[in-house]
């Protein structure tokens, strides 16, 4: 085919989602393959059961396969957990007056990397944040001008080896490769932001079952990143214990009848539910399920508050937050959110698809969909790379766009 192909595999703790879609048109999206499977072996996203685990990735990807007739052999997966941990750099590197070339500002990136991370831990991503040829500051793509010094801001993502060993062999047990893994909240990142936002400041939060997403991007770029243990299961389990019922029971609950603001239920607002120990179902109040919901939603903003804060950049981001994730899909977390952060805040969801695309228009699909749109920007960057030799650019035949995009975005 003339289109290429993309799949992803988004490793979650409430599901493992793969895709694969034909890339039409202009970066138009179309779904061949879907596998859905409930995750197994996996807590706040971390491999804790490897071979649970690896049954309910090999079940997803099975499923794509058969809905998509195509033999899947590689695939970017999604990365998310505990282990994860980012910090900024710079590099510089002399430049001698000549015109600046690629290769100038891969060398620019490993001196931003020169500061190896411990051997228990792996780069993931290395992000530009912006160049700077001389002093001056602000340039967003260096190749093709003249200086006698390049300087990059970095941000370097890195997460523990053994956590991703451990996702690398449950995927590679059903003879897929990992071609690249991607930062959850990156993915989410390339489906629900707009250009504008990215420009102007904003955060990106992506709450799934298990971890808390976020990403702040600044001037289009990517400034600061954070995985918080802490997701929608963490409010099942307290409603699970709050009110007698089980896990299944309380999710069940969660969704029919959950609010996470407390002022838009009303009192006399009641459904049913039979209780642990009791033989009859009982009447309980929306109400009460709210008050549960909303203490632990409202600690989820405190600690998305306090990293904002704590990150430095709280006073830049005027177009607010953008959140996406399945318990975005939670009545009222909106408002609660809004009230908490003190930002605008909006929910969005992948847009834009063809195909198979029943229920991935939702929140919770953002990272599967996500992990699609880098691939298309992975395989525009391998093919500026290719069509420049790998290192010197000719520079009258070279696609600038395709660069600029690769650059402003991400560099794994």
């Amino acid at each position: 085919m003339d289109e290429p192909i993309v799949v992803g595999i988004d490793i979650g703790t409430t599901k493992v989602c793969t895709l694969v879609a034909r890339v039409e048109g202009e970066r138009t999206l179309r779904i061949l393959g879907v596998g859905i499977e409930p995750s197994q072996g996996i807590r706040k996203g971390t491999i804790v059961d490897l071979a649970s685990a690896t049954q309910a990735i090999s079940r997803s990807i099975e499923k794509a396969q058969r809905t998509s007739g195509l033999e899947i052999t590689s695939a970017l997966v999604s990365l998310a957990g505990s282990n994860i941990e980012s910090y900024n750099s710079k590099g510089v590197v002399g430049i001698s007056g000549r015109v600046i070339e690629m290769s100038d500002v891969n060398r620019a990136l490993e001196q931003a990397q020169a500061v190896s991370p411990p051997h228990n831990r792996e780069v993931i991503h290395i992000i530009q944040r912006g160049f700077s040829i001389d002093g001056q500051e602000g340039i967003r793509l260096p190749v093709g001008l003249h200086g006698y010094r390049l300087e990059v801001e970095a941000h370097v993502i890195t997460a523990s080896s053994a956590a991703v060993e451990n996702l690398r062999k449950c995927v590679q047990a059903s003879d897929v490769g990992v071609s690249q893994f991607v930062l959850n909240p990156l993915a989410s990142g390339e489906v629900v932001l707009t250009d504008t936002e990215r420009e102007m400041g904003v955060v990106v939060c992506d709450i799934g079952g298990g971890t808390s997403d976020m990403a702040i991007y600044i001037n289009g770029d990517v400034w600061h990143t954070i995985v918080m243990p802490i997701g929608g299961n963490h409010i099942t389990s307290d409603i699970a214990h709050g009110m007698s019922l089980s896990l299944s029971q309380a999710e069940e609950v969660k969704k029919l009848y959950g609010c996470a603001n407390v002022e838009d239920v009303a009192d006399s607002d009641v459904f049913t539910v039979r209780k642990f120990g009791e033989d009859r179902s009982s009447t309980v109040s929306r109400k009460e399920l709210a008050e549960i919901i909303n203490a632990r939603v409202e600690e989820i903003f405190e600690l998305l508050l306090l990293e904002i804060k704590r990150s430095g950049y709280d006073g830049l981001l005027p177009a607010g937050m953008v959140l996406t994730g399945g318990s975005s899909l939670l009545p009222g977390i909106r408002t609660v959110a809004s009230n908490m952060l003190g930002i605008p805040v909006r929910i969005a969801g992948p847009e834009n698809l063809l195909g198979l695309t029943d229920q991935l228009h939702s929140p919770a699909f953002s990272t599967s969909v996500g992990l699609l749109n880098w691939a298309i920007l992975m395989n525009d960057a391998t093919s500026v790379m290719r069509g420049s030799g790998g290192i010197n650019i000719n520079l009258p035949k070279v696609d600038f766009e395709a660069i600029k995009t690769f650059f402003t975005r991400l560099l794994p």
